[in-house]
């Protein structure tokens, strides 16, 4: 691990955030997630295909040039580091109406973080999320819903919340994608379900075998195996769910040493 002050911090701009930015004001923009090793940021050209594609979605201009650059600037020699980049929709007047002139504001932060060792305690949360919304498959600044599904995990004395949408199927966790294994069959929800494309996801889908599908929470009746992914923890075993108890699973193991953060 490396000490919070050994993290350079000459790509982090100076000034506060003003007032008219529209990322604090509205939710206008994006970030990514990124996981250093040792010098080494994983999966950045993957991040940064997702954060053009979601600039896109929202017709804002991206430098990734200029991302990359500055992921690369904030990264220590030595360390697990978590990197968040974070893309507003700079500066605006009053409402909705985006300026002729529009700049976003691009910044970047690092943080030690520490390993992911321990399985996860899970419970379905009554927060829904929005499928029919495009913000459902970006990863925006608007994360009030997963911010409000954790709380409620917490609150239960678990650690992740699994979240459905407003049709009732599955979707995923409040800031994990979802996996389960039934009849040694693998699933996951599908993207129309109102699923963010996570990174890890989609490295498990090219190198396994995975049935994406639309199924409400009763599909997890009888599983052999829940599993959260994402950029930071890799892939976490869930050991319970609600009342229910989960044994460790020879694939879900074998996956999770194949594909590690």
């Amino acid at each position: 691990m490396i000490a919070p002050n050994a993290i350079p911090h000459d790509a982090i701009p100076h000034d506060a955030i003003p007032f008219d930015d529209r990322g604090l004001l509205l939710g206008e923009g994006l970030f990514e997630t990124l996981l250093a090793l040792d010098g080494e940021v994983r999966h950045l050209d993957a991040h940064l295909d997702r954060m053009a594609g979601g600039c896109a979605v929202l017709g804002l201009p991206f430098d990734r040039a200029e991302a990359e650059g500055l992921c690369r600037r904030m990264i220590p020699a030595t360390g697990r580091v978590a990197l968040r980049l974070t893309l507003t929709g700079g500066s605006g007047g009053r409402g909705l109406d985006r300026p002729a002139d529009q700049a976003p504001r691009l910044f970047a932060r690092a943080a030690p973080v520490a390993p992911v060792t321990t399985p996860a305690r899970a419970v379905l949360s009554t927060v829904r999320r929005n499928e029919g919304s495009p913000a459902s498959r970006l990863k925006t600044l608007a994360y009030v819903d997963s911010v409000l599904a954790r709380a409620e995990a917490v609150a239960a004395g678990a650690d992740e919340a699994l979240m459905l949408n407003n049709r009732g199927e599955l979707v995923c966790g409040a800031a994990a994608n979802l996996f389960w294994v039934a009849d040694g069959r693998l699933f996951t929800p599908a993207l129309h379900c109102g699923v963010l494309p996570g990174i890890t996801r989609a490295r498990l889908l090219a190198a396994q075998a995975v049935e994406e599908v639309a199924v409400g929470p009763e599909a997890l009746d009888g599983v052999e195996a829940v599993f959260l992914t994402n950029s930071l923890i890799g892939l976490r075993p869930v050991s319970r769910l609600g009342e229910r108890a989960f044994e460790p699973h020879p694939l879900v193991e074998r996956l999770r040493a194949a594909l590690p953060a």
